[in-house]
Formats: structure tokens, C-alpha cells, sequence
């Protein structure tokens, strides 16, 4: 994928000046009351969010015990839903921090939301870890600070991997989209019309004026987080992966876990970005900042990463068989014609089948399309999710311990309650801070105006 635009192919549409730019992206914080669908969206929301406060509530007096999970399946939706959320938190950094290595141009309009859109994620899988461990108010435990009773972590186990790999996954993504928000902050200070708000923003955008110096040190820092971002792409999934993979069971012990892992979190991370992008693109008519040519590219790579996931799936199953391991043998067997077969099949269907439509530049040019297809494509990932997480654990060595694993609504209210945090934190963001870049934007419409585009 070229990192410019071939002649006469913009990334944005024809008529962006820098003054229109500013305007546009500034007036949906600014000039704009909220609507009413806005208003309907953020009361639907806000009704999960307090479904989840009750769920989590109720998990914290009452224990794990009101889930489905038993012996042998421990781990249930819980940790299913903290590796979906994990995946969705990646497609953010490697927008905004590998694609800028790469000096992708189109990143510019649709990376501000990514990075929103991975602190969110990562917030809702955060959450699934710390009520699994049954007393909650020990969670400090994990983290190796001074004590005199010399109580330290156990640093052989998963979970004390997971808990420094998102903590530094979510403070470096904080930091960098902090970051590059600071003189979007200074824009909106100039142009408020409150004195609230020229304080809360002004505050917010720590001094910044514009100057040389500033400029200079911005993008220094901005490359610098950004090269420290792209290795946590890789690292974080990977670290996840191997929650499973250092197990003895058979459908977790693989070596493929981590390359698998990390392709599957892209591919339902930008699956998120496309749920995000149209509705938000429709609703502030932002036809013009994130055009068809940004919809078109994360289809292709949405497409590239879906061909990775489904190459995995089929490296599991033949290893399985190739390995002659009995065990491997059943537990794909079990996958596909067990009592979770429904799960298998769905996965198929969403994660390998539907995305070959994007091959078709007519498909990955749809709007409406590609709203269809990311929510087809989340609902295959969490479900390969589940599938990972159970269907090794409800039928393991020995016979007379098989179980089923059925979840309670408990587990319902807490998966979609997580799901109703994430978008009423991302309607919140679009409210308050400018969605899309304005500095950067303006960047590359300077850019093109000098190169005569």
C-alpha cells in the first residue's frame, strides 16, 4: 500500500481548506447541540452502563459462584470477553502508531477515534481479570510493591503477565493519545465561547501556543511514543496468547497462539473501527474528512488480516491431526461435531466466508455494507473467543470429569453492560474532543495545497 496517493486519488475529498477543516471537526464539539439521536444513543447506553454497575456489584457481594463457571470449566465469559476486548484495543495503536511509521497518509482522519477506541477496550478488559479473582479487594497483590511480610507476586503465573502487559499497553496509549490531542486542545481553548471552557481546555492543553519549539518537541515526542506503541501491538496479544498456550491442555498447547492471537486482535479491531467510523461518519456528515478511500483501506487490511486468522485456523487443525496426538485429534473433532459445534461453525462462517467478500471493491466501497460485515466479523471473534476458552476445558483427560458450561444471566449482564460502557465512553468522547484530528488533518491539506493536488 503506498504511503502517497497515486495522482488525482485524494485522501481527502476535493474542497478541504484549512479553515474549513478547523471548522468542521471543531463545530462537532463546539457550535453543535447534542441531538436527539445523540441524546437516545446515550440514554440506551447509559441504562447498560447501570446494568453492569448492578452486574459487577452483585459478582463482588455474592462471589463468581452466580456465574456459569464450574470444574472443570473455571474460566468462562469472563476471560472470553477480556481477550475480545484486548483485540478490539489493538486496531487504535496500529493506526495511529504503525501506520504513522509507515508514513500512511490516510491514518490521519480516522486515528484520533482508534486511539479513543482502544482506551475503552482496553478499560472493559481490564474489568473481566479483576472480578475473576474471586476477592477483588486483593488485587494489589499483583504488583510488586515494597511490604515488610515479603508477599510478592508469582511471577510464573498468566495472570501477573497480564496484568504488566495491559497496565503498559493502556498507559502508553493513554500517552499518545494525549498527546497528539494537545493542540487540538489548544484550538478548541482559542475558539471556545465559554469561559469554562477556555479554562477545563486551556488547563487540558498545558501551555500550548504553536511555537517552533513546541512544534518540534511535539513531533519528537509523538515519533518516540509512537515507536514504543508499535512493539506493545505485538507483545500484548502475544502475552495473552500465552495464558493459554503454557497450558498442558490440548487446543491451547500451540505454538501458533501468539502470530494467531495478534492477527485476530487486528482483524476485530478494525472490524470496530469500520462499526465506529460510518455511523459517526453519516451522523456529522464527515463524508468529506473520512472518505471512501479510508473505508476501502480498512477493508483491505480488515481482508489481509482475516486471511491470517483463518490460515491459523487451519494450521490448528492440521497440526492436530498431523501431530497424532490422540487428544489434539478430539478436541478438533469435539470443536466440530460436539456439543459446542454451533460455535465452530458460526466462527467459519463469520471469520472466513463473509470476509471474502471484501475481495470485491464494490463491497469494501459500501458503506451500509461494511457496517454489516464488521458486526458479523465481531460477533465470529467473540465467538472464536468462547469456543478457545470452553470447548478445552468442558471436555478434557479424564472422562468422568466432563461437564457443560452454561452461562447465567449474570454473565449476559456483564458482557453487555461492558459493551454499553464502550459506547457510551466513546459518545461521550465524541461530544466533548474532537473525534478526528484537526492538527493533523490540516497538515495534510497544507501538504497538498503545496504539492498542487
Amino acid at each position: 500500500m503506498s504511503s502517497q496517493p497515486a495522482h488525482g486519488e485524494h485522501i481527502l475529498a476535493p474542497g478541504q481548506t484549512y479553515a474549513s477543516v478547523t471548522d468542521k471537526i471543531s463545530s462537532i464539539v463546539q457550535n453543535r447541540r447534542a441531538g436527539r439521536l445523540w441524546w437516545l444513543s446515550f440514554a440506551f447506553t447509559s441504562m447498560w452502563v447501570a446494568i453492569l454497575i448492578a452486574a459487577v456489584s452483585y459478582v463482588i457481594y455474592r462471589g463468581v459462584g452466580i456465574w456459569g463457571v464450574n470444574i472443570p470449566v473455571a474460566w468462562g465469559f469472563a476471560i472470553a470477553n477480556f481477550v475480545w476486548w484486548i483485540g478490539i484495543g489493538h486496531a487504535g495503536t496500529f493506526i495511529s502508531a504503525f501506520l504513522l511509521l509507515m508514513r500512511q497518509e490516510w491514518r490521519t482522519s480516522i486515528n484520533r477515534f482508534a486511539e479513543a477506541m482502544t482506551l475503552f477496550a482496553v478499560m472493559c478488559a481490564g474489568l473481566f481479570p479483576l472480578l475473576h479473582l474471586g476477592r477483588q479487594w486483593y488485587f494489589y497483590w499483583l504488583l510488586p510493591y515494597p511490604n515488610t511480610m515479603w508477599l510478592w507476586p508469582q511471577f510464573r503465573s498468566p495472570l501477573v503477565w497480564d496484568v504488566f502487559a495491559v497496565s503498559t499497553y493502556f498507559t502508553i496509549s493513554l500517552l499518545f493519545w494525549y498527546a497528539g490531542l494537545i493542540p487540538d486542545l489548544a484550538t478548541l481553548r482559542d475558539r471556545a465561547h465559554t469561559r469554562a471552557g477556555q479554562i477545563v481546555y486551556g488547563i487540558l492543553a498545558m501551555g500550548w501556543r504553536g511555537s517552533v519549539r513546541h512544534w518540534q518537541r511535539y513531533k519528537s515526542a509523538y515519533l518516540l511514543l509512537a515507536g514504543l506503541a508499535t512493539p506493545l501491538v505485538i507483545s500484548v496479544h502475544s502475552v495473552v496468547s500465552l495464558d493459554f498456550a503454557v497450558a498442558q491442555l490440548p487446543g491451547w498447547h500451540s505454538t501458533i497462539f501468539p502470530p494467531y492471537f495478534v492477527a485476530g486482535a487486528i482483524f476485530s479491531g478494525f472490524a470496530m473501527v469500520l462499526t465506529l467510523a460510518i455511523p459517526m461518519r453519516w451522523a456529522f456528515g464527515l463524508e468529506g474528512l473520512i472518505t471512501t478511500r479510508h473505508l476501502d483501506n480498512c477493508a483491505k487490511l480488515t481482508l489481509v488480516t482475516g486471511l491470517v486468522v483463518a490460515y491459523g485456523y487451519m494450521t490448528e487443525h492440521f497440526m492436530g491431526w498431523y501431530s497424532g496426538d490422540v487428544y489434539e485429534t478430539f478436541v478438533a473433532h469435539n470443536r466440530m461435531f460436539g456439543p459446542y459445534a454451533w460455535s465452530w461453525w458460526l466462527i467459519m462462517a463469520c471469520n472466513v466466508v463473509t470476509p471474502q467478500l471484501l475481495w470485491f471493491k464494490r463491497v469494501r466501497t459500501s458503506a451500509v455494507t461494511l457496517f454489516v460485515l464488521s458486526l458479523i466479523i465481531q460477533l465470529g471473534m467473540w465467538t472464536e473467543r468462547f469456543m478457545i476458552v470452553v470447548t478445552s476445558l468442558h471436555r478434557d483427560f479424564v472422562p468422568s470429569q466432563w461437564d457443560m458450561y452454561y452461562p447465567t444471566i449474570w454473565d449476559y449482564a456483564t458482557l453487555f453492560g461492558t459493551i454499553g460502557f464502550f459506547f457510551w465512553c466513546f459518545l461521550l468522547f465524541i461530544r466533548f474532543l474532537p473525534a478526528i484530528s484537526i492538527a493533523e488533518v490540516r497538515e495534510l491539506v497544507h501538504e497538498k495545497k503545496h504539492e498542487g493536488q
